[in-house]
């Protein structure tokens, strides 16, 4: 069947290139379509009943996420000169397409009791940018009287400030948001050059936006040092910029149909389907380099272009797409997840590997029987002359030093479980990003000053409709607020509560000891007052409707309790709610008929990555069961699936180990190497294995005889393999996102430690383990495209080089 392809391919050259090139026409067309995208939330399954409440919290209650706030520290700011700075800047920022609301000191409303009409208004307390420095400082007393607002826009402590603004959740999930970030950005570095006032940015909006900004232009770096990177080790592996060129050229429109392929499933890039590019440059030039080296030995022998290359493609095919099936399984089993980014991930890059095969398989036949035969000198490398010593040194363990070997994988494994126990899970909401980056340090500013700025919501269900107009009720979400006061990693709570005790100081013109719960004497009066405020027309109903509808539902019966958090990492958050907020609750609640649910984006953020762990350890599972079911159909001997299966597990448990003792924490991207190296560290398990077993069926099951022949023949593709995807995963290294950066170092890592599992582990449990008996048969049918030697030079007397020759039409 492989002869056949390879005589299609090379008799049908100019219909295939010119299918291929209308195909990538049409991938670059959609290409540019692309869309890039950053979603905390996705990694949660839809139907997990979390992630139930959360969507139907934002139903009910609106969007927690969509906050974007300026913070400054600089007493100069309530100069009139710069505070009026402020105030254009609120006013501009509030004109931008996109949001829906600024808060800011110089645009604070406040609740004014309104005798005549028996309602509450809204007043700005500015009603313009003030004329005097003494007006100013009574207006701000005014605004520092404001118990509402207290700890929210002004740090009691310290006096930094901050301006919160609320984007319009169509733009904050559309490709329209970087607009809406660049324009309100470049206002805000304009205020910060006339006023000199630095200011610190924050909100899941902001950190949305700077890691798509990051993904984006990471993702051209790392296609950009790929290319270079395989670019040099083709041309030090081959000498010869034919074998530079044409190999990268085939992995580019490879991108190409990976990128189009996204666009036309509705996907956009995001943390993970953004390393796909770079990840299919990486496993798609190993088809080529194994193709142009192994048609550089079959030319040398044959002196015939097209029939060296029928003979590589009737020899190489199936190991080929053996070995990629095995790295493609390390992808395929994210699809068996319920989760979003995963599935996407999984079965973009599953595809796109069996294009990177088939583009392959089309192009290099075609392009190297054009290209004039390779001259002597190209042909040099087959000598391999560097590795000849290092591959007998392997020799000379396998065979004599076996005893050593065990006792170092022993002692290996030993201190590699014992890294492994020192592995920590734990994430942050920004923990990919470096700890130095501009993202981070403003984070520290508003924990600093503000507590933190990461959404937290709590759910009060009273059980019925109308709950919240008893005062007992409120009375005991009082509690529940005073004590989230105490800690020191929440903001002040904002609820109906705080909105009640607002209208009560109003009630009382705007005293600061009457900012607390009307008794029963005054709650017909207040509650009175609101009703009445909301159906008044113009911007005052409007505000005071628009609170109420924010932290209450329109039956009255649930209310909302509103937070801020500092980014205290997943272990540590989970200490918070589980053994001190829920406690609390459970005590305060007591035989009541009151509840409540604690939800909000940090929390789906955490639960995401807490469950995408353990979706990732089930996909390793997976990619082991997949791995040997693929070695089993092969070899049909369990005992042959136990040699391929116990040298990876041995690569991925120092793997481990190397995280423990490094300190590099489980999180998803961490997890997300252990599937993708085992499906590519089983690719020379398997290419060894089957060319061991070939040589057992040729030489009489001389086991020694075999695995010298083995290694000195599957060594070197073997280790030219890994130099060129450790060098490929290395420039991941180079990301500024924590863990992309560790999945190239680890990635890295354990290509290094799979040539010490295949090429020296591997082939000594076979020498222990096989005796050279009869006892299995070896069934050559599946395994004897592995062989190099298998076909005999008279085989190819029967093909006709005049078929070989290309149609003109």
């Amino acid at each position: 069947m492989w002869r056949n392809l390879a005589l299609f391919v090379i008799k049908n050259r100019r219909l295939l290139v010119g299918l291929l090139a209308a195909i990538t026409v049409f991938m670059a067309w959609q290409a540019r379509k692309v869309e890039m995208t950053y979603d905390f939330a996705q990694v949660v399954a839809p139907d997990d009943p979390d992630m139930v409440y959360f969507q139907q919290f934002k139903r009910q209650f609106g969007e927690d996420g969509n906050v974007l706030v300026l913070g400054m520290q600089d007493s100069s700011v309530y100069e009139l000169g710069k505070f009026n700075q402020l105030h254009q800047l609120t006013d501009t920022l509030s004109q931008v397409e996109g949001v829906s609301g600024v808060l800011s000191v110089t645009r604070l409303p406040r609740l004014e009791k309104d005798t005549v009409n028996r309602t509450f208004r809204a007043v700005p307390i500015f009603q313009g940018p003030p004329r005097f420095q003494a007006e100013l400082d009574s207006l701000m007393r005014v605004v520092n009287e404001q118990q509402f607002y207290k700890g929210q826009l002004i740090s009691p402590t310290t006096g930094a400030t901050l301006l919160a603004l609320t984007i319009d959740p169509k733009y904050l999930n559309s490709s329209r948001r970087e607009a809406v970030m660049a324009e309100i950005l470049g206002h805000a570095h304009r205020f910060e050059k006339d006023a000199q006032i630095r200011l610190h940015y924050a909100g899941l909006p902001y950190v949305r936006a700077t890691m798509t900004t990051k993904v984006a232009s990471e993702m051209k770096l790392f296609v950009g040092l790929t290319i270079v990177m395989m670019a040099l080790t083709l041309f030090m592996f081959f000498r010869t910029w034919s074998a530079v060129v044409f190999p990268l050229l085939i992995v580019l429109i490879v991108v190409t149909w990976c990128i189009g392929s996204m666009v036309l499933m509705g996907y956009k890039i995001n943390l993970l389907t953004g390393l796909i590019p770079s990840i299919i440059i990486v496993i798609g030039i190993p088809n080529c380099t194994y193709l142009l080296s192994r048609y550089h030995y079959d030319y040398r022998k044959s002196g015939n272009q097209v029939l060296a290359m029928t003979r590589v493609v009737r020899k190489i095919g199936l190991v080929t797409l053996m070995n990629n099936t095995t790295t493609a399984i390390g992808f395929v089993v994210f699809c068996f997840t319920n989760i979003a980014i995963l599935f996407q991930f999984g079965l973009v890059a599953t595809i796109n590997i069996y294009v990177a095969f088939l583009v392959s398989f089309i192009l290099m036949p075609i392009i190297f029987t054009i290209l004039p035969p390779p001259t002597t000198k190209q042909l040099e490398h087959l000598e391999a002359k560097p590795l000849i010593k290092l591959l007998e040194f392997f020799d000379y363990l396998v065979l004599e030093r076996r005893r050593t070997v065990y006792l170092t994988a022993l002692a290996l494994a030993v201190l590699a479980g014992v890294g492994v126990s020192k592995v920590k899970s734990v994430s942050y909401m920004v923990d990919d990003l470096p700890k130095d980056s501009s993202v981070n340090s403003d984070l520290k500013f508003f924990e600093q000053h503000f507590n933190g700025v990461m959404p937290l919501e709590i759910v009060v269900d009273t059980g019925k409709a109308k709950g919240l107009l008893k005062l007992k009720n409120l009375e005991r979400i009082d509690r529940l607020e005073n004590y989230l006061r105490t800690l020191p990693v929440l903001t002040s709570p904002v609820s109906v509560v705080t909105a009640l005790k607002a209208s009560n100081q109003a009630f009382y013109n705007g005293s600061p000891e009457f900012y607390r719960l009307p008794d029963n004497s005054e709650k017909n009066y207040i509650f009175s007052y609101l009703a009445r405020s909301q159906k008044q027309p113009g911007a005052e109903g409007n505000l005071t409707g628009k609170l109420l509808r924010s932290f209450t539902d329109s039956t009255m019966r649930e209310a909302r309790i509103s937070l801020k958090i500092a980014d205290i990492g997943s272990q540590n958050l989970d200490t918070l709610l589980t053994n001190q907020i829920r406690p609390q609750i459970d005590k305060i609640f007591k035989d009541t008929d009151l509840t409540a649910r604690l939800t909000g984006t940090t929390i789906i953020f955490t639960k995401g990555n807490e469950f995408l762990i353990g979706t990732l350890k089930n996909s390793l599972l997976h990619a082991f069961i997949l791995v040997g079911l693929v070695v089993l159909i092969l070899f049909r001997s369990f005992r042959t699936v136990f040699f391929a299966l116990l040298p990876n597990f041995f690569t991925l448990l120092l793997t481990g180990g190397i995280m423990g003792y490094f300190g590099i924490p489980l999180k998803p991207s961490t997890a997300l190497i252990f599937s993708i190296a085992l499906g590519i560290d089983g690719d020379n398990s398997i290419h060894l294995l089957a060319k061991f077993r070939q040589e057992m069926a040729s030489n009489g099951r001389r086991v020694r005889a075999a695995i010298s022949t083995t290694l000195s023949e599957a060594g070197t593709s073997m280790i030219y393999t890994s130099i060129v995807l450790f060098l490929g995963f290395s420039v991941f290294a180079f990301s500024e996102f924590g863990g992309t950066k560790a999945l190239g170092l680890l990635m890295s890592a354990s290509l290094l430690i799979t040539n010490f599992s295949n090429l020296i582990l591997l082939p000594c449990l076979l020498v222990t383990f096989e005796h050279g008996t009869n006892e299995d048969i070896i069934d050559q049918s599946s395994i004897r495209h592995y062989d190099d030697n298998y076909h005999a030079e008279d085989d190819d007397l029967e093909l006709d080089l005049g078929r070989m020759k290309p149609n003109k039409s």
